[in-house]
């Protein structure tokens, strides 16, 4: 391609450069005064650069140009060769690239410092000759501007070469992506062949379970003979009741009539023993009261002899200091404790139970109330009204929310509120269950979610389940 460059009119203003030849500067298309027609030569053509050559001429002839005195920089380039060096070569080329073509002087100054700069590829280049193993997009480049004789063959080489090195590229890359895509193939194929084996090992295992279902129907339906058997004897056995029961019933209006009559003779016994109740009673609240006494007594000596002071700690606040497991409620324990329901008023006549304890799912409460709020304005106004009810109820009182790590912007918690985050790999739902589970058997324990889920689980360790309308009810009530 030519060595110059049409004008980039996407260049800010101020970098743009306008190649304007000098005068005097070039060749001309004039006669000179004094010749004829026979005597003006026509200039050759420019030749036709690899782009990576006209980079190159360009580049050389961009790093000498500042070292060039001022008044042998063509008019043009005097900016040019102000510019900052990484820009020189980039804003600058296209009136590089055509000073070098139109100057012949400006172009023999630059050779000369180029030739100087590059050391003995340069002489090598001015003799016609070339080192095998030099860059041919240099010795192009050299020969460009110091134009020995045969530089255009050096150039059209250079071409070649380029060509040459970009089809090897091109070659490489294709052979890359065939290996590439040989290796994706071979992978392809072993992951096929593990997964085909999962599928036999699994298989198997299916029509292994098939046969003992298979043994398992044989057994049901022989125990469903049986149990038929057993309903026919059950029922000649039922007719035999029958007969007995309908005998009995005779027997027992019998004896009814005969207990009337003793009844008669009771009543009239049940006067005087009235009399001697009285008496009785009297006898009998003595005894119950020294009872009362001595089972009190004995409760105050088993408290001095165990030595028990009294606890600083509840079971949730030990979940909270450790989020160790703690040992599962038994299912009896379970079963002692309050079963579901949706009813708000529930919240109430838990939380007048003795020393119950209330455990709320924060943001599943908050989102559902307020959830037009900020995170941090959630917290606040929930964890504020908890310590409402604490204040007013006397009862333990726990939130959590979901956060490995404790966030910021809480007020200062009120007394009797505990408010607890789930750390990392945890949820609240899983912190909840585990606040349950350490609870003793047969503490009321309250605990707020609409997560169905939550009260599921919460509800199988016998505590009492409740919706977030019931807690936000209450709270808009305080």
């Amino acid at each position: 391609m030519p060595l110059t460059e049409p004008h980039d009119d996407n260049l800010p203003q101020e970098e743009q450069v306008v190649a304007v030849p000098a005068a005097g500067d070039g060749p001309t298309d004039d006669p000179v005064p004094g010749t004829g027609p026979a005597d003006q030569v026509q200039p050759e053509p420019e030749p036709s650069l690899p782009e990576p050559v006209r980079q190159r001429i360009v580049s050389l002839t961009a790093a000498v140009l500042p070292g060039l005195p001022a008044d042998e920089v063509p008019v043009p380039l005097r900016r040019v060769a102000k510019f900052a060096p990484n820009r020189r070569a980039r804003l600058g080329a296209p009136v590089i690239a055509a000073q070098l073509a139109a100057d012949p002087l400006f172009r023999q100054r630059v050779t000369a410092r180029v030739l100087a700069d590059v050391g003995d590829l340069g002489a090598a280049v001015v003799d016609g000759t070339a080192p095998a193993a030099a860059d041919p997009v240099e010795v192009a480049a050299l020969a460009y501007l110091a134009r020995p004789r045969g530089w255009r063959e050096l150039i059209d080489a250079s071409g070649a070469a380029v060509r040459a090195e970009a089809d090897t590229a091109v070659v490489a890359e294709l052979v890359r992506q065939a290996e590439q895509r040989a290796t994706r193939a071979e992978h392809d194929r072993a992951v096929a062949r593990v997964e085909a084996d999962k599928l036999r090992d699994e298989l198997a295992r299916v029509r292994e379970e098939l046969g003992q279902l298979r043994e398992e129907a044989r057994q049901l339906a022989r125990t469903l003979r049986e149990s038929q058997s057993r309903e026919r004897r059950a029922s000649g056995l039922l007719a035999t009741e029958r007969g007995r029961a309908a005998r009995a019933a005779a027997d027992a209006d019998a004896e009814l009539r005969r207990a009337r009559a003793r009844l008669a003779e009771a009543e009239a016994a049940a006067g005087v023993a009235r009399s001697s109740a009285k008496e009785a009673r009297s006898v009998d609240d003595a005894r119950l009261w020294l009872l009362l006494e001595t089972i009190g007594q004995a409760a105050l000596g088993l408290r001095r002899e165990l030595a028990l002071d009294p606890v600083d700690k509840l079971p949730a606040d030990f979940v909270a200091d450790s989020f160790s497991d703690s040992p599962a409620a038994t299912a009896t324990a379970a079963a002692a404790r309050a079963q579901d329901t949706d009813d708000p008023a529930r919240l109430d006549q838990l939380l007048a139970l003795p020393r119950a304890h209330l455990v709320v799912d924060g943001y599943n409460v908050t989102k559902r109330g307020f959830g037009e709020m900020s995170l941090e304005q959630q917290r606040k106004r929930l964890v504020t009204g908890l310590g409402g009810i604490a204040a007013q109820t006397g009862d333990e009182v726990t939130v959590v929310f979901d956060g490995a790590e404790r966030v910021h912007g809480l007020p200062p918690t009120p007394r009797g509120v505990r408010v607890l985050f789930s750390r990392k790999g945890e949820t609240a739902d899983e912190l909840i269950r585990r606040l349950v589970r350490a609870e003793p058997p047969g503490r009321p324990v309250v605990v707020v979610s609409s997560d169905r889920e939550v009260a599921d689980g919460v509800r199988r360790h016998g505590a009492y389940p409740l919706g977030a309308d019931s807690l936000l009810r209450r709270l808009s009530r305080s």
